[in-house]
């Protein structure tokens, strides 16, 4: 909604100013001009990027439309899934333990949890690291670095549409210019025409210019930035996941570990200890009644 918004504010101050110097927006309807500019984008934009980037921008460009960004209820069932298995992993023997982490689809502690049960990635990264957890040979600080590395990649990989939409973003001034030229071509084969239709001809041409400009920066630009937003944000649940596992391996109990992981999020997206410790405490109540 606030993409959309937005648009609509830019593009009437932009067409209502143009107007208010006495300009006829019927002008700008030039079609041809955005066909070119905008088929010779996406040309470029596919054949710089593979068909899974390609798919991937589509679903970042949702995401940011619909403002698909972790709610305060993500953050509670990430730390309370997260709270769940810390406690099992210091009551029960390895083997109860390996059952909810090598089948989470049917490990009622993660069946508490849709939210994180459904973010398959998510899910993946916790039952990993509690496996070398498990294991019971690996040092925090080794840990730590697997972690950092591991982000760091799944970051690169969740802001390929970003840096995708800002090369299309770019090359739009310029594609905008090619349009400006072909039109300008055209033009020229009419030079024994009277100066109304010479002066429609060059006018035409010289929207490709306005219209490459205006979707690299009014258009394609912001929605690429919404893009990485976005994604960072819900990048931040591998922090949370990342900054409580380590507090427990340095020895602190569940309930302290998961203050560390709520301390990673935005003050403004954060939820308070009193909404965690009644998630984690509801969340113990259905264990110990699936037990």
């Amino acid at each position: 909604m606030g993409i959309l918004i937005g648009l609509v504010v830019t593009l009437g101050c932009v067409l209502g100013g143009f107007m208010a110097m006495g300009g006829h927006v019927q002008v700008l309807i030039q079609p041809w001009e955005a066909v070119i500019i905008c088929g010779a984008a996406l040309g470029c934009f596919l054949v710089a990027n593979p068909m899974k980037t390609v798919k991937d921008t589509g679903k970042g460009i949702m995401e940011a439309f619909k403002q698909s960004v972790p709610k305060e209820q993500d953050y509670l069932e990430t730390l309370g899934v997260l709270h769940s298995l810390m406690r099992e992993l210091r009551s029960k023997s390895r083997s109860e333990v390996e059952a909810h982490i090598d089948n989470p689809e049917e490990s009622p502690i993660f069946q508490a949890f849709p939210t994180v049960l459904k973010n398959h990635d998510l899910t993946h990264f916790i039952c990993d690291y509690c496996r070398i957890i498990i294991i019971g040979n690996a040092r925090p600080f080794e840990i730590e670095a697997l972690m950092d590395e591991e982000i760091q990649t799944i970051k690169a990989d969740k802001l390929k549409p970003y840096h995708a939409m800002v090369a299309v973003g770019d090359g739009l001034p310029a594609l905008g210019i090619v349009a400006a030229v072909l039109g300008v071509v055209k033009a020229m084969g009419a030079l024994d025409q009277s100066p109304e239709i010479l002066g429609g001809l060059i006018g035409a041409a010289l929207v490709g210019t306005f219209l490459g400009i205006f979707l690299s920066y009014a258009v394609v630009g912001p929605i690429a930035t919404k893009i990485k937003m976005v994604r960072e944000k819900k990048n931040r649940l591998y922090i949370i996941v990342k900054q409580t596992l380590l507090a427990y391996m340095n020895g602190s109990l569940p309930q302290v570990a998961i203050e560390f992981g709520r301390k990673t999020i935005s003050s403004y997206d954060r939820p308070s200890i009193d909404a965690v410790e009644q998630s984690t405490l509801s969340a113990g109540v259905a264990d110990k009644k699936a037990a």
